[in-house]
């Protein structure tokens, strides 16, 4: 099984570092990143393999949310059969 988790917010140094440490507490092995700045913005894409997730995924969602909020990002995780279906023309 495998989620997607988008991050976006005012650029920073250590957000990728930062998510990627999350994961890695978590179990969610990072698999692709795909990520830019634009400005002073930045917009990341990352596809993580939830199969050895040490909680829930809907905890993972809540607990990505939180740390997004308290570093003035929004990080969204979904299951990839969800975000697949949100985004098929």
């Amino acid at each position: 099984m495998r989620a997607v988790i988008t991050v976006t917010g005012k650029d920073t140094v250590g957000i990728l570092a930062r998510v990627s440490t999350m994961c890695a507490k978590y179990q969610a092995n990072v698999i692709e990143v795909s990520q830019t700045v634009l400005q002073d913005m930045f917009a990341m894409i990352m596809m993580v393999d939830i199969d050895q997730i040490n909680c829930e995924l809907h905890e993972l969602v809540d607990i990505m949310r939180t740390e997004g909020e308290k570093n003035g990002l929004v990080i969204q995780v979904m299951h990839e059969d969800l975000f697949n279906s949100m985004h098929r023309i």
